[in-house]
């Protein structure tokens, strides 16, 4: 069983639709679309095209997010840190269409993934990207394997390697292509992918592309994982029952929607146990958690010795972009050979390779200074404070503690665009997310912590979503008795 082996057939077995259709039958929309009297150019073209664009979402996007779309996809004028100038918009055909003014309103930043602060300017940071940009220019214009490698896309990847604790590394110049590029090069027709239920959609488009055979287990349920394992490996691949030429089981770090910590000792010892790959997403928990910012295995005890693919991005804790798969240096080589992403994709912008790389000198202390070190104590700090905080008032919180991704659970999608424009009402800018991101009823607004908040900014942040989860309804438990509990938290912040 290698893992450096590529198959590209069509996939015989599609991972289960997490689309919501409330109807089987096809002519549930019809239906929808002849008693609404939609115009017929919408549905079909005259000229005897097929429609382009219509899906079976389309009786949500028309009645439901076109009516808020307002609240989704918010322009700013500024860098994404603590505070950032959000773009006022304005419409005049009912929110079909938005026009952008030119005033802003400075917001309170909740939704960037900012979580380390290295998105605005950074002492250490920027001179030097903007030295690399004097020196290289904004884009090789490129790909690797061209013209498109200097010496710091070497040295990044060592950089990379090496914080990360494995042989090898390499770069790519998209977080989402990293996963859906790589994976179906690594396994093919005759292959086994095990993914979570609740994997990112750059997992699930990369597991479709590969031609093997997929199945989910429960959400960060090792124990399931062991029950799907052993079914898999007794049934081997369909109609022909031959064994499996490999199993891959992939996981994230912290889940994106979730907050949740994976539980990633007992998975990686259950797939040591039945000898299946580990492919390891860290998004969102790389540079954020650990006591030096080494994402899960460091924070959970793990030896990534024992994890076959780490792949992580730059856009969330080293203010940047792109992404990563570390491993040995075996995989490396043999995805420098054959993945597509790095032999036709224009290579990573060289201030922004020179970005990360500075980013890391800093978690690591290598600038010369503690301020990567006081970052990942603020970070952790801020993220468990604000938890607790919204938790005592009587939300529904989820994920897990030291997790900078809190999502604060709306359910019901017709509170979405109340809860976000009267947040930003009161100067706090909030994600919510929605339909087809999650199930329809499972709404939720997503609160992401950066090190860059100070306290006032968590209590003023903690005020208005209190005022306005009371004023919404989402406040589904009863809040603790009111007390000075916040300034009794802060404490320990100072």
């Amino acid at each position: 069983m290698l893992l450096c082996s590529k198959l590209t057939n069509p996939c015989p077995c599609p991972p289960p639709s997490s689309t919501f259709v409330p109807s089987s039958s096809p002519s549930f929309f019809l239906q929808i679309h002849r008693s609404l009297d939609v115009n017929s150019d919408q549905i079909r073209s005259d000229q005897g095209y097929a429609p382009i664009c219509l899906g079976l979402e389309d009786f949500y996007i028309r009645r439901l997010y076109l009516r808020i779309q307002d609240c989704f996809g918010r322009p700013i004028a500024s860098a994404p840190d603590a505070w950032v100038h959000v773009v006022e918009r304005f419409s005049n055909d009912c929110n079909k269409t938005l026009k952008c003014t030119d005033k802003t309103m400075r917001c309170l930043n909740l939704g960037s993934y900012n979580y380390l602060g290295f998105a605005a300017a950074d002492e250490y940071c920027t001179p030097r990207a903007i030295g690399s940009l004097k020196k290289f220019s904004p884009s090789t214009c490129s790909s690797r394997v061209d013209g498109g490698t200097t010496a710091l896309h070497t040295e990044l990847e060592e950089c990379v390697a090496n914080f990360v604790g494995k042989p090898a590394a390499l770069v790519f110049g998209m977080g989402y292509v990293t996963n859906s590029a790589i994976i179906p090069v690594l396994i093919g027709k005759g292959g086994l992918i095990i993914s979570d239920s609740l994997n990112h959609s750059s997992i699930v488009n990369g597991a479709r592309g590969s031609g093997a055979s997929i199945t989910v287990f429960q959400h960060n349920t090792p124990s399931n994982l062991e029950k799907v394992l052993r079914e898999q490996i007794a049934d081997g691949q369909p109609r022909t029952h031959r064994p499996w030429k490999k199993i891959i089981v992939v996981v994230e770090g912290i889940y994106s929607m979730e907050g949740e910590l994976c539980k990633f000792p007992e998975i990686v010892a259950i797939c040591k146990k039945y000898k299946a790959y580990v492919y390891l997403d860290e998004a969102h928990s790389i540079g954020a958690v650990g006591k030096t910012g080494k994402g899960v295995c460091e924070l959970l005890g793990v030896d990534t010795a024992d994890v076959d693919i780490m792949m992580g991005t730059f856009t969330k804790s080293f203010g940047s972009c792109g992404g990563y798969i570390a491993g040995s240096k075996e995989l490396i080589q043999y995805l420098k050979y054959a993945c597509p992403a790095h032999l036709y994709g224009t290579s990573i912008s060289p201030p922004a390779a020179q970005q990360i790389i500075s980013a890391i000198k800093v978690i690591l202390g290598e600038d010369g200074s503690s301020r990567g070190a006081q970052k990942l104590v603020r970070i952790r700090e801020n993220s468990n404070f604000f938890r607790s905080e919204l938790q005592k008032m009587g939300f529904e919180v989820l994920g897990d503690n030291d997790s900078p991704v809190m999502p604060i659970m709306i359910y019901n999608p017709a509170k979405i665009p109340a809860f976000s424009r009267e947040c930003l009402k009161r100067n706090v800018a909030i994600v919510t997310v929605g339909f087809p991101a999650t199930p329809l009823l499972l709404a939720r607004a997503r609160i992401c912590i950066s090190a860059s908040h100070t306290k006032e900014d968590l209590v003023k942040a903690l005020e208005v979503i209190s005022t306005v989860g009371e004023l919404v309804g989402i406040k589904y438990f009863p809040a603790e008795p009111k007390k000075d509990h916040q300034e009794e938290a802060m404490v320990k912040l100072d």
